[in-house]
């Protein structure tokens, strides 16, 4: 295998354009190759299969949709409370519009994970230790609420992801805001006074 990690991550960051735009039957070596404008073939002396690109994706889309170290202290600089809690999530699903590409792959590697187990174990514990980091997010930085209202909000905030990303008519884009008030007011309680 070619070890030049630029262009490793130039392929990796082609398929995840590849696998929003045209999901995972469309996600091809050659689809690749195109989509990173290389010369046909360099994908495959990349990655040894489809399975080591998709291990890859999986891999580097979380480092794609993180957020900035910075950006999270300034908006942690605010004193812990529910109306916090409701601009994290507000800014979550401002980051999901702002990276689309990058959570539509995410979808697509969700989907492809129910048909192969390899993906599905290696899928579910970057999701499982990324949730856990949250929590832990969550409980030590003095956030109101416990480990089952993050929870609450966490699958309540991937439905939202999921209608906005698929069948953006759903939930209007205007309701989402008042929307992600309410799911921090009935998951976590109202302020302590």
């Amino acid at each position: 295998m070619v070890r030049n990690p630029e262009r490793r991550t130039t392929l990796v960051d082609a398929a995840i354009e590849v696998l929003a735009k045209d999901g995972a039957r469309g996600l091809t070596f050659r689809a690749v190759d195109a989509a990173a404008g290389v010369p046909k073939g360099t994908a495959s002396n990349y990655f040894a299969s489809r399975d080591d690109l998709l291990a890859q994706v999986t891999g580097q889309i979380h480092q794609r949709i993180a957020p900035d170290p910075d950006e999270v202290a300034e908006v942690m600089a605010a004193p812990p409370s529910r109306e916090l809690v409701a601009e994290l999530m507000r800014w979550i699903n401002r980051r999901v519009t702002e990276n689309r590409t990058g959570y539509l792959a995410m979808l697509e590697l969700r989907l492809e994970a129910t048909r192969r187990p390899e993906l599905r174990a290696e899928l579910t514990r970057a999701i499982r230790e990324t949730l856990d980091e949250d929590i832990r997010f969550h409980l030590e930085g003095g956030l109101p609420g416990d480990r089952t209202a993050v929870m609450l909000i966490y699958l309540a905030m991937t439905g939202l992801m999921l209608e906005q990303l698929t069948l953006p008519g759903v939930v209007p884009v205007e309701e989402t805001d008042g929307l992600i008030s309410t799911l921090v007011d009935r998951t976590v309680g109202p302020e302590a006074g």
